[in-house]
């Protein structure tokens, strides 16, 4: 098919989201859902077999003026800063100028992470790029263009004229993953103090200008001679910031001025790295490891994991005032996609935008699979039943004709569909069910899932 019939299919056929899983509204065009999210602009690229298929810009730079955006205006990355940082910290590891398990405290010069009460905590590179060093600060809130800026050890300290408070450790370092710009931020700090250099020019020595990008930058602020090709950020309700954009001196963690099509050559290298052993950046064994679970499943280093199988994905979103971004990877496949948004208001369109090029280009891992299995009824009958919780949670299982009933409290019953022959999904809500069997095969429990929660109910004994 054509790259403009494609194109047109993307941008004529989005499927905005109800609340109900895998269901959709009325398709619509990108247009209406532009107007529907009072966002101005949008910035696409998409990855296609190894190679940048197409990037385009859809409607302006600032709404109320002409500007029109296109591939090469520039938004603010916000959060993917994050990954694309991450990259230049693990060459920094391969060529063993860093080391991964080493205490951070011990290549700080600036700055220390601070002690809690009498206790030190150690601290590691791997624990701060997956997330999981129990450090504060999730997000920056950015400053306007007319602040007087803090220096990172400013921010790091929560002094003024920074506008968010201390970074510390407040959890147990390794146990958990709790998002944090601010251990990011001491990464950067880390980085800076190691080369004896400004970040921006760090990541345009390591990442930038081995791949030729010539639009994305980690300048704070923005120099004065790219001005002219930026969009500009807006909030809420369609309104453009007074002064265009803020500025972020925590550059590492959301920083990263770019365009959607050198974002897709950064993934294309990665992707090929994976594949073909290509090794500008990093070699594949680093990135590899970059994207192994670390603390929990959907966090790498750097990187957020999505998908199974043939269908796992890598990449990462971002938010920063006025600007919206998505960036994601397929790992075993050559394809994927970079948007971004100066509205916050369309974060909602990312996805929608999104789910249009998969399902335009098949990706893997996005269409729900129609799995039809069939359970005997002999194990079917095993689930009936009454099932309790304390404190009063009540349910029972029923079997009508073929199919498993849910009967929770004095609800109507809800029909399962088995996924498997534990594994239930309901009709219409965002629940499913599973069963617990002991040692000896008996049904004693199943388990309600919905919402990221889960409620156990052990079955009765007659």
């Amino acid at each position: 098919m054509a790259i403009e019939e494609r194109i047109e299919a993307i941008i004529k056929r989005l499927q905005p989201e109800t609340h109900l899983q895998n269901k959709y509204g009325q398709e619509a065009t990108l247009k209406e859902r532009m107007r529907y999210y009072n966002t101005p602009g949008v910035s696409i690229a998409v990855i296609h077999d190894f190679k940048l298929e197409w990037a385009r810009g859809f409607g302006l730079c600032e709404a109320g003026k002409p500007e029109a955006v296109n591939e090469t205006t520039l938004f603010q990355a916000a959060s993917v800063s994050k990954p694309i940082f991450a990259l230049a910290v693990m060459r920094l590891v391969q060529e063993g100028k860093l080391d991964l398990d080493r205490d951070v405290n011990e290549y700080l010069t600036s700055w220390k992470i601070p002690s809690v009460s009498s206790w030190q905590p150690k601290v590691t590179l791997r624990q701060l790029l997956s997330h999981s060093a129990g450090v504060t600060i999730q997000g920056f809130p950015g400053y306007e263009r007319t602040n007087e800026l803090p220096t990172l050890v400013q921010i790091l300290n929560g002094q003024p004229p920074a506008n968010t408070s201390s970074v510390e450790v407040n959890m147990i370092p390794g146990l958990q993953f709790r998002y944090s710009g601010g251990g990011t931020t001491i990464v950067q700090q880390l980085v800076e103090d190691t080369l004896n250099q400004p970040l921006d020019e760090i990541m345009s020595e390591l990442i930038f200008s081995p791949l030729g990008l010539m639009n994305s930058t980690y300048e704070q602020p923005l120099p004065s001679h790219r001005h002219e090709s930026t969009a500009t950020g807006h909030p809420w309700k369609g309104k453009p910031l007074s002064d265009k954009w803020y500025v972020y001196p925590e550059m590492a963690a959301a920083g990263l001025w770019t365009v959607p099509s050198d974002l897709a050559r950064i993934g294309i290298e990665l992707q090929s790295t994976l594949k073909h052993h290509s090794s500008r950046i990093l070699s594949a064994d680093t990135l590899n490891e970059m994207l192994t679970a670390q603390i929990e499943n959907h966090m790498g280093l750097g990187f957020f994991l999505e998908g199974e199988g043939e269908g796992s994905r890598f990449g990462h979103n971002g938010w920063n005032e006025g600007f919206v971004s998505r960036f994601v990877l397929s790992k075993h496949h050559g394809y994927g996609a970079v948007i971004m948004i100066n509205s916050n208001e369309g974060n909602a369109l990312l996805g929608e935008i999104e789910h249009a090029i998969a399902r335009e280009y098949e990706w893997l891992g996005y269409s729900p699979d129609q799995i039809n299995v069939d359970v005997s009824s002999n194990i079917l009958k095993e689930y009936v039943g009454d099932y309790k919780a304390t404190p009063g949670l009540h349910a029972s299982i029923n079997l009508e004709g073929n199919d498993l009933a849910l009967r929770i409290q004095e609800q109507s019953p809800i029909r399962l569909s088995p996924k498997s022959e534990t594994k239930f999904s309901t009709e219409g809500l965002n629940t499913s069910v599973d069963f617990e069997r002991n040692d000896d095969g008996q049904v004693v429990a199943l388990h309600i899932h919905q919402e990221g929660r889960a409620f156990r109910l052990d079955k009765t004994i007659d």
